[in-house]
């Protein structure tokens, strides 16, 4: 079935419907293009087509290009890249010119994009070229631009159609942050012209076409006397728009993502030429981008592999296992979290906990959040109350009862989890499936406290739960598909990403996050300097430095964990040089960002005011200290080492999970695109290579796994090896 359809009515009104067959979302690919250039040349080569609608048979418009299109486009090389990109660019520009001469800028047919619902991507850079851009009065509608979060950038026209539409400083949210919009807050921008009633869209899309002058077709830029909006590069004020937002990547994105810096290239660049040489040099940049592999990892990991985990890549072949009731046993931040999420994505939730007092608080939580949802105009009190109607807080298990989920979320002691496992059991029916959510203890061992083990899974959430879109799914010895399946198909529910591991101590992710703070600490203790460590981690693509992160999560907890680890461990634990300082911070009343004391010093409100002055008392920092490769090295390998150790271990079995679990779990550089790519890009030899060298300096600790070794002999990558397994793209 064709992906384009044309109809035209009795006034000359031709509308060319998008409607991807077998898709919920019309995405664009290489044939689709070749349709719609096909029925634009029809309707404008037809005296009786007056003008164009191009909308869609959809509740959205587009969710963008196929970017498993985008991800192979490099296979023709740079030539091939670049004269796609110009053929695409082609299409655009017949469509914003739309017949007209070319020099008296007159005799074009009127192009209106109608859009009913979301338009992202290419759906608005295709926009972008019609004349007009009318859109449904849609609440849930996205309008926007976010090629950025995938590693590229708007290369379809779209960057330099939206700087020349608004300036470079309104356009950089959009471009340079991926910003999307509801359809009122896009027209207040200036991203589109109207917004409409949904019933009204195509009456008012016709209207427009019937009544559209010469005038009303001939795009700013292709008028006579055009100025940019803020001024070019070497106008005084665009002068200082462009050394403000070259200061703004840079300090965003500490210079690691090189979509950032080629979209400002394309930008300034095209600011100073022709619409169309801005065109061809927007296509050279959008080739640069596609062939440096930072681009192709982070499109495979943030768009193919996070898609694939999503639908159920994963899943094992069961029946549908969607979550009617669910049960929350625990009502703190966490079991809180899991209950607005459940409850929001409209799930029955009996959220319990010791007490009425702290069941009531666990409820109040979510009410706090819909609040904040109702401040940002996100959230109706009609949707708050409805969200709010779905949890029932309470001490009683009795109210257990037609659960088919349960989530425990209590103290991490398992004594406690083995109490409630008991209790849930006894009030619920022999086909409900329990899951603990806990961050270190392992599940078999918790598993044993269970009458139904093949019932009994893990299911890690990470804090704030509402935030946070990584949820790790762990298999104990004896949890059966059917929990697997619960498991993911709630995942599904809530709208978040799982990935699946086997049991460990840990797990993955916090088997790999473990490493990285605890050897920041450890060269703090080794007297290299601080700001060193925090800077090094940053300029690498770390969202924080490891002293930054323990403090967000609590020196308190971090103790704790030490604590309880080496008790498992006896004689093989590694970390006392690192608990020699953490104990010391704890015993000193620094826990952390919450008691407002911690590695860093925190001001009244519990800003961060500046690193503690008192570590260089504690800890001086010595007078030769390491360069910037080096601490970068030791701080990225503590944490890709744990996740080769997972994968060799069989805790992990599939890297598409390592690469998007990582960066969605605790923002392992995502320019990388993941532990398993970054290590793809420098190649195996040269992660042996300087593993050996790390070793001979630093312990142990950065020996090379023997699969990294044996890939290091034989020439291979982890998506080369391992690919036929993980059908990864």
């Amino acid at each position: 079935m064709p992906d384009f359809t044309l109809t035209t009515d009795a006034d000359g009104v031709a509308t060319i419907t998008w409607d991807v067959a077998g898709k919920s979302m019309n995405v664009m690919s290489q044939a689709g293009f070749a349709e719609l250039d096909g029925l634009i040349g029809q309707a404008l080569s037809d005296p009786s087509v007056r003008g164009i609608i191009l909308t869609s048979a959809k509740r959205d418009f587009s969710g963008g290009m196929d970017l498993n299109i985008i991800a192979r486009m490099k296979d023709g090389g740079a030539g091939g890249i670049f004269d796609g990109v110009m053929r695409i660019h082609g299409i655009l520009r017949r469509i914003e010119r739309a017949g007209m001469d070319p020099k008296a800028l007159k005799g074009g047919k009127p192009i209106v994009a109608a859009l009913p619902g979301t338009a992202l991507g290419i759906g608005l850079e295709l926009s972008l070229a019609c004349h007009r851009i009318i859109a449904a009065d849609n609440p849930k509608a996205k309008i926007g631009l976010p090629e950025i979060m995938v590693g590229i950038f708007p290369g379809a026209g779209g960057t330099t159609r939206l700087v020349r539409k608004l300036g470079a400083m309104a356009a950089a949210p959009f471009l340079l942050e991926g910003k999307l919009s509801d359809p009122g807050a896009a027209k207040a921008a200036g991203l589109i012209d109207e917004v409409v009633a949904p019933e009204a869209l195509l009456a008012r899309a016709k209207d427009w076409v019937l009544a559209a002058t010469d005038a009303d077709l001939v795009k700013p830029w292709d008028a006579k006397g055009y100025r940019m909006p803020g001024g070019t590069p070497y106008h005084p004020a665009g002068f200082m728009t462009f050394v403000g937002a070259s200061a703004m990547v840079l300090g965003k994105t500490m210079g690691v993502y090189p979509a950032a810096r080629a979209l400002l290239s394309a930008v300034y660049e095209g600011a100073l030429v022709p619409f169309d040489t801005a065109l061809r040099i927007e296509a050279r940049w959008f080739t640069s981008v596609l062939l440096n592999p930072s681009s192709g990892a982070m499109i495979r990991s943030l768009f193919i592999n996070k898609e694939a985990l999503e639908k159920g890549a994963r899943r094992p072949a069961q029946p549908d296992q969607t979550v009617r009731r669910l049960g929350v046993i625990g009502a703190g931040m966490m079991g809180a979290g899991i209950a607005y999420v459940a409850a929001n994505a409209g799930i029955e939730v009996v959220l319990i906990d010791a007490t009425q007092e702290a069941a009531d608080r666990g409820h109040a939580h979510s009410e706090d959040l819909l609040d904040k949802g109702i401040q940002r105009r996100k959230v109706t009190p009609e949707q708050k109350a409805e969200v709010l109607g779905r949890i029932i807080a309470t001490t009683d298990y009795a109210a257990l009862a037609g659960c088919d989920l349960i989530v425990e979320a209590v103290f991490e002691d398992p004594q406690v989890k083995a109490e409630v496992t008991a209790r849930v059991e006894a009030a619920t029916s022999p086909d409900c499936i329990f899951a603990t959510n806990t961050s270190t203890l392992p599940i078999s061992g918790l598993a044993r406290a269970s009458q139904r083990p093949e019932q009994f899974i893990g299911i890690h959430f990470f804090s704030p739960v509402d935030r946070m879109m990584l949820v790790e799914i762990i298999r104990g010895k004896a949890t059966g598909d059917r929990a697997v399946a619960k498991a993911l198909d709630f995942v599904r529910q809530i709208r978040k990403t799982p990935i699946v591991v086997n049991d460990a101590r840990f797990f993955y992710a916090n088997r790999c996050i473990i490493p990285y703070v605890n050897e920041g600490i450890r060269m703090v203790a080794e007297g290299v300097e601080p700001a060193l460590v925090e800077n090094a981690a940053k300029l690498v693509g770390m969202p924080l430095g490891p002293l930054q992160l323990v403090d967000e999560t609590s020196i308190e907890l971090g103790v704790k964990i030490a604590k309880a680890t080496k008790a498992a461990m006896g004689d093989a634990y590694p970390d006392r040089a690192v608990d020699r300082v953490l104990f010391a911070m704890a015993d000193e009343g620094r826990l952390g960002k919450k008691a407002k004391a911690g590695f860093y010093a925190y001001d009244a409100a519990g800003q961060r005011s500046g690193l503690w002055d008192g570590l260089a008392a504690s800890y001086p920092v010595a007078d030769l200290q390491p360069d910037l490769t080096e601490v970068q090295h030791r701080l990225l390998f503590a944490q890709v080492l744990e996740a080769v150790r997972a994968l060799q271990d069989g805790v992990l079995t599939d890297i598409r999970e390592g690469d998007v679990g990582a960066i969605l779990g605790w923002g392992f550089a995502p320019w990388s695109g993941g532990p398993f790519s970054w290590l793809d890009i420098i190649g195996a030899a040269r992660a042996v290579e300087i593993c050996d060298a790390l070793t001979a300096r630093h312990g142990p600790r950065y020996a090379a796994p023997d699969l990294l070794r044996d890939m290091a002999v034989k020439g291979d990558s982890f998506y080369g090896r391992f690919a036929p397994a993980t059908k990864a793209a």
